[in-house]
Parts: structure tokens; sequence; C-alpha cells
């Protein structure tokens, strides 16, 4: 099962549309997850249609239509592996142990709010992942997102992607 993670699209404040590259790798996912932060309910509404199936949540720069349509907390478990997808983690110190305590029965959490690509292991395993932005690159040298597969219980293939400005 093939996996792309976004977040943080900002669309249409921070880009005026997804980038050609990320509607590709989208169309090449069984699964997309957003981590929120959307902006716009049209990027939703793309997402949904073009998606064969979409997990998402609403970040800190959401507006009450996507919080309305979008839970703070999703859970999925594919192919035995048990997601959770959540926009904000707090501070990057302490944050593994933060997640151990408040999800507990998580195999991978996948976050974002602070643009910056993450991939780490709590001490109790948890996964933690961030894919940045495909839009907004901040402090980092370039835009990007995740992709990754999920086989027999295994979360495996975990790749940062660049995404290069037009």
């Amino acid at each position: 099962m093939k996996l792309l993670l976004i977040s943080d699209t900002h669309v249409p404040k921070r880009a005026r549309s997804l980038p050609a590259q990320v509607l590709t790798a989208m169309d090449a996912a069984d699964v997309v997850i957003h981590a929120g932060d959307w902006v716009d309910a049209a990027t939703l509404d793309l997402l949904e249609e073009r998606s064969r199936r979409l997990v998402g949540v609403y970040g800190n720069n959401d507006g009450p239509e996507l919080r309305r349509r979008l839970p703070e907390v999703a859970r999925v478990e594919l192919d035995g592996v048990r997601f959770a997808v959540v926009h904000e983690t707090g501070p990057a110190t302490g944050r593994e142990l933060r997640c151990d305590r408040d999800f507990p029965d998580t195999d991978v959490l996948v976050f974002g709010h602070s643009h910056i690509p993450w991939d780490t292991a709590s001490p109790h395993g948890l996964r933690l992942l961030n894919p940045g932005s495909p839009t907004d690159r901040r402090r980092q040298p370039v835009c990007t997102y995740l992709t990754a597969e999920v086989a027999e219980g295994r979360l495996t293939d975990v790749a940062l992607v660049p995404v290069p400005r037009p």
C-alpha cells in the first residue's frame, strides 16, 4: 500500500495551488494523509475527489468550515499499522516522550505545523513523521513531502521528497 504524507499546504495563501508533482504523487498513492493547515476548503475538496482514500485533520490556520469537516486527531489502521494524525505536537524538545504518552496505541504519528521534516522514533518505538510542506519551505532549503509503503504490518520505504521551485 503506497502512502503520500503531506501537511501545511496553505493554499491559496502560500501557493495558488498544489504543485503538479504532489498531484502526480497523489494519483500514485493508495492513501493520502494530510496533517492540517489546508487553509481553504477547495484543497480538501480536491483531495477528497482525487485520492483513493484520504485521512486528514485540521490545523491551527484552518477556519470553521474545515474544522466542521475534519477531526483534530484522526486514527486509522492500514494493513496492520496503527496511524494517528495530528497537526501540532508542541516543541521539538521532549516530543518523543510526550507523543509516547499521548499516543500509546499508535505505531506511526504523522504531524505538521513546523514545516520542518521530521523522522524519529520514540523510546517505545512510536515512529514520528512530519512531511514538511510542499508549498512553504520556511527555513528549509526546499519544500517537501513524504512517501512510504505499508505491507504486512510494517511501514517501509519512508522517503523525503523535495519539491523544486517552479
